[in-house]
């Protein structure tokens, strides 16, 4: 079978680097935060062209310290799209606030500014849009949307490590941006882990105390950003104690260990260009499928789209995928149900037909095989039986 995804090529095109870094950390016996994260958790806020970035256990806690340091509390509403992975709507239900779900574009498949700013109240707290499938949406009428109505935008850059919007990276484009270096990813880890981008001072720190219980200095400062008082650092004594044993706020032990962040550090350089790579072969699709049952991805005005997944949408999308299947080509779904139809949100009161862009994705789109390992002849294999198919 040709994979759809595949981390076992990228392993053995660097394994040395890797496995030198992996070594290194389990010998200097550092394995938590240290020297090894704050190195790559620099590295990563210079790649995004932001100040700060906090280094976290995975892309969904990323989302969920981002909008509790965006000041998002019980009750409030946050819009995002129906059309994204479950983390995006779970990490604003996790901190007690309500999904506002909005239709996505149907070219873009990203979400739709029009709908956002029908769906903008008073219990408006904040609007994370997601850059799906690696493609950024469309910020600067979101960030607009936002200025006009005092809102914070936190960018899910779960599918966007390095994409771009008019020559700015992903993650810098709002006010926070979350990633996730899930393995499969464009920088992916050998494990789970996220980090938090910002150019907010408030904002960083806010998320260093949530990482980690709630503790220390930043868990001091947090507290009187959270409540809305002056605290003072000068006024604590801790008597001869470690600050992280003086808890402040409420937090999470959500940190990116040292072994992920010594492997992310290899990774980095090569990001680019492993992006480049994948737009290589998106543009072998794009020019070489001719098939007219099968609709290819439209990439935006201002965008370089760095193509998570390649996806494809057809009238016939359960066909053609048993069709690729016996043909020994493994496809995917990204997402067969849009938020607004998952059963847990049932009690939100939407219904089929609500959003119907977000809805002809869910049923119509597949992806194709897209990493930068592909070989070429098993892209020619993918393009001739996708051309073949008769639907």
């Amino acid at each position: 079978m040709i994979p759809a995804m595949n981390v076992t090529r990228q392993y053995a095109s660097i394994r040395d680097e890797l496995d030198k870094a992996a070594l290194t950390v389990l010998h200097d016996g550092q394995y938590i935060l240290g020297k090894t994260v704050s190195e790559f958790e620099e590295a990563f806020a210079a790649y995004c062209g932001v100040k700060y970035a906090v280094g976290v256990g995975n892309g969904s806690d990323a989302l969920v310290m981002a909008l509790k340091a965006c000041g998002v509390k019980p009750g409030d509403e946050v819009i995002t799209t129906a059309m994204s992975f479950s983390a995006t709507a779970e990490a604003i239900t996790s901190v007690g606030a309500v999904p506002v779900f909005v239709d996505c574009t149907r070219d873009s498949y990203t979400i739709d500014p029009a709908e956002v700013e029908k769906k903008v109240g008073p219990k408006t707290k904040a609007i994370i849009p997601v850059h799906l499938y690696g493609q950024c949406a469309d910020m600067d009428t979101l960030n607009a949307i936002a200025k006009a109505n005092g809102l914070k935008v936190i960018e899910d850059c779960a599918q966007a490590a390095g994409a771009t919007y008019k020559g700015k990276k992903a993650g810098s484009l709002g006010d926070v941006g979350c990633v996730s270096f899930f393995p499969t990813k464009n920088l992916g880890c050998a494990g789970d882990g996220g980090i938090i981008v910002t150019d907010d001072e408030c904002i960083y720190r806010q998320c260093k105390a949530f990482r980690a219980h709630g503790s220390g200095l930043d868990g001091l400062y947090t507290y009187g950003i959270q409540n809305g008082v002056e605290v003072s650092e000068d006024s604590m004594d801790f008597n001869g104690n470690l600050p992280k044993y003086f808890n402040f706020v409420t937090g999470y032990n959500s940190r990116l260990d040292a072994l992920q962040a010594a492997l992310l550090s290899v990774k980095l350089p090569y990001l680019d260009g492993w992006n480049e790579r994948r737009r290589e072969i998106a543009k072998q699709y794009d020019e070489r499928i001719t098939n007219p049952a099968v609709a290819k991805p439209v990439v935006c005005k201002d965008n370089t789209h760095i193509y998570y997944v390649y996806a494809v949408t057809t009238d016939k999308r359960d066909a053609f995928r048993e069709y690729l299947k016996q043909n020994e080509i493994t496809s995917g779904v990204y997402f067969p149900v849009p938020f607004h139809l998952q059963k847990v949100y049932e009690g939100l009161g939407y219904k089929k037909g609500d959003m119907p862009n977000a809805e002809f994705v869910a049923e119509h789109s597949l992806v194709l095989p897209m990493f930068p390992e592909l070989t070429q002849e098993e892209i020619d294999a993918v393009i001739e039986a996708v051309n073949r198919w008769e639907a």
